[in-house]
Order: structure tokens, then sequence, then C-alpha cells
């Protein structure tokens, strides 16, 4: 566990807090007029997905977690949990909707994605950063809806994105997990 100081803290850094591994998802360098400096972060929880502010000073060290990352293949939902399979062992491992969080709108069946492990347990998982995804549901192109406009289309996965007017359902599209946002639509 090697230790990060306060100079080193970065957006999307992965740290570990009292036990429980964060990653930053915002970070704010501030220098007052007096006094010391510090570092302002915005740190997700691994384990429940929550959202807490910190503030780091001069002295303030946090470690860096015991996280390990495998690829892993989406089976199903069973009603209870997700099930996901090693592709090496063929071992199966459930994680519940909490633990998967908003990655599950991005993912389908067979879809391969990566598990994040916390000291030798399954935490939670990340999509591929972008994903082909049919979609299922929109409304319908009207006469004169050409002009950079944006409708709501609902994904093969249950995500809902904003498409430009000339896609239709049956098209399959790329989006950005990370945003929600359409990227293009795929050949």
């Amino acid at each position: 566990m090697a230790n990060i100081s306060m100079s080193e803290l970065k957006k999307g850094l992965k740290i570990e807090l009292d036990g429980v591994p964060y990653k930053i998802t915002e970070y704010q360098h501030v220098k007052p007029g007096k006094g010391a400096a510090f570092v302002r972060c915005k740190i997700k929880s691994f384990l429940n997905g929550k959202v807490i502010e910190k503030t780091f000073h001069a002295g303030d060290k946090c470690t860096t977690p015991d996280l390990q990352q495998k690829t892993m293949q989406y089976l199903y939902d069973d009603g209870e949990m997700l099930q996901f399979m090693d592709t090496d062992s063929y071992e199966q491992i459930g994680l519940t909707y909490d633990q998967v969080g908003d990655a599950e709108k991005w993912i389908i069946d067979g879809m391969s994605v990566d598990m994040m492990f916390f000291n030798g347990s399954a935490i939670t998982v990340e999509p591929p950063m972008v994903v082909e995804l049919k979609i299922v549901e929109t409304p319908p192109n009207f006469k004169g809806d050409s002009q950079g406009g944006k409708k709501p289309a609902t994904l093969e996965s249950g995500a809902v994105v904003q498409i430009p007017f000339h896609l239709v359902e049956g098209d399959i599209i790329k989006c950005d997990t990370r945003t929600g946002e359409y990227l293009e639509k795929v050949k």
C-alpha cells in the first residue's frame, strides 16, 4: 500500500480512506491568500456509489487501495442480482443492483465488462467507455425535423439518450457510457 500525498491527488485517481476504496471525481487545488494550500475533492465510493466531499491538507496521507480489475461477461439478471462469468475459469459471480449502479443501463447479455475486486471481493463493474446498442423505441420523424434537433431514444439496454432526428428504431448507435451521450450511427 503506497502512501499518496496531497500533491499527487488528481481526477480519476483511486484512493483508500478508512478501509473504503474511492475514486476522485472532481478535484480543485485551493491556495487562499492566508494560510496553507489545500485540495478539495469529490470522491465516489466503490462500495456503495455515494459521492462525498473531502478536503486534504498538506500533511494528510491516503493509501492506494488493493483493487484488481478483471474482464467478465454479463450473463443475466436473476431478479435479485446481476450474474457475471469469468471467461477463463467459468466461475459465476453475482452483484447487487446497488453494486452495479448506473452501469446496469449500459450492459446487455453477453457483453464484456471490467469487474473491480477490492481485497479479493467483487464490488462493482464498469461497462466499456463506448458501447454499440440498438434503438428499440423512439418517436417517428416528421417532415421538417431535420435541422439539428434531438429526440429521446430508448436503447436495448434500457438507457435513454438524445439522438438526431434522422435515426429510427432498429438503427445501431455508439454511446459514451461516461456521459450518456450519442456519438455516432454504426454503419
